[in-house]
């Protein structure tokens, strides 16, 4: 086998790993109308199912991106993917949500071992050129499991079966973790001794890293928010949408699979300043779209939805790790805080505005919210722009 072949095998094994880590994510979203009803419980409750996991994967985040910067990945993948599918295993044969709720909230715990370890070392063993690109394959492959996630819990499946998906996701998380076991090289070089990498105050303290992680945040923070809510708004009047049509709408991440690497390489050509613009610009026109009780207008709006924040996330996650020399696993892990706290602050805040104003409530939120990221994304333009004229190095755009 040769170098090329080879490279394109750690490749393959390393978005299947991202994928159905992130797949286990988004499984019950579809069907929560359906588990509302079979648990009795309401909206806000069922919600806890998606939302429990976030905050999971938010609390552990600094954790493991500690454990990335110290040890190699190997052990942290076999633990972790360990744990992930076995908790799969116990959401599938539960009959309480009290304990579906709390499986899920330790599959949120172990996942990044999955996804901000995996980012850590693609950043450590990867040169510079080729980050950029490879980043985007990485946010492409985060777009594959979410759609997978919600494909296998309510299209594959009959969302009254929504078990068996979970058993799915079980099974996929274990190959996947055997098969980068299998594939993943040993590191050249060693992690970061306590040291040589910069702690989490002193990352927190870089002006250019904290405008990466507040694009996290709050591109999340308005995703998580649209799609959460999404089958409540659907599937009530006046557009009764059934269950199945509902989940075939998330094919639109189909966009994001394809944005991941395009826009990449348009933030490595353009810079980032111009590539959160336009992904900003396109995200909230998206969502204004959304509000036109069409089921085509509807499913052209989360296209755009789609195309936006992952445009956004995948020009934010390159221009971060270009902009590391040391503590990646740190860097990605505040990163990743940031960004599932977004998307549990997201669900929560919108929770709250359709309860009160409807589908509107939650499209006005999430459009006053990328404000934020909108403003920042000029910022990035006009730094460089003067950097330009006054002919000084700078960092990686």
């Amino acid at each position: 086998m040769g170098p090329a072949s080879g490279e394109r095998g750690v490749q393959g094994a390393v978005f299947a790993l991202v994928a159905s880590a992130f797949m286990t994510i988004y499984i019950p979203q579809p069907v929560l109308p359906v588990l509302g009803a079979e648990f009795g419980v309401s909206p806000a409750v069922a919600s806890l199912t998606v939302s429990g996991t976030v905050l999971g994967i938010a609390l552990a985040n600094l954790p493991f991106g500690v454990l990335a910067d110290r040890f190699p990945i190997r052990p942290l993948l076999m633990g972790g993917g360990a744990v992930v599918a076995l908790a799969s295993v116990a959401c599938s044969l539960t009959r309480r949500v009290e304990v579906l709720i709390a499986a899920r909230f330790v599959q949120g715990l172990f996942l990044p071992s999955l996804s901000t370890c995996v980012a850590a070392h693609l950043s450590r063993t990867l040169p510079p050129d080729r980050l950029n690109v490879v980043m985007g394959w990485y946010v492409s492959a985060t777009v594959t499991g979410g759609m997978g996630g919600r494909l296998l819990g309510g299209l594959l499946f009959p969302p009254e079966r929504w078990r068996l998906g979970f058993v799915a996701a079980a099974a996929l998380v274990l190959l996947a973790t055997v098969a980068a076991l299998a594939r993943m090289p040993r590191e050249a070089s060693r992690p970061s001794s306590p040291e040589e990498a910069e702690g989490f105050a002193r990352l927190l303290q870089r002006p250019e890293l904290l405008r990466m992680f507040a694009v996290g945040f709050f591109a999340f923070f308005v995703f998580s928010a649209i799609f959460n809510y999404l089958p409540f708004y659907l599937s009530g009047p006046p557009l009764n949408v059934p269950v199945r049509v509902i989940t075939l709408l998330y094919l639109s991440y189909v966009v994001g699979i394809a944005i991941g690497p395009v826009s990449g390489t348009l933030a490595g050509r353009l810079g980032t300043g111009p590539t959160l613009v336009l992904g900003c610009c396109l995200f909230i026109l998206s969502i204004g779209l959304s509000l036109v009780p069409s089921l085509p207008v509807i499913a052209l709006s989360l296209a755009g939805v789609c195309g936006g924040f992952f445009a956004m996330h995948s020009g934010a996650v390159g221009a971060l790790n270009r902009r590391l020399k040391s503590s990646r696993g740190r860097a990605n892990s505040i990163y990743v805080l940031l960004y599932y706290l977004g998307g549990a602050a997201g669900i929560s805040a919108a929770g709250s505005a359709f309860a009160r104003w409807g589908w509107g409530g939650t499209a006005g939120l999430g459009a006053i919210a990328l404000l934020l990221p909108l403003s920042l994304g000029l910022l990035e333009m006009r730094r460089a722009a003067a950097s330009s004229k006054l002919h000084l190095p700078t960092r990686a755009p």
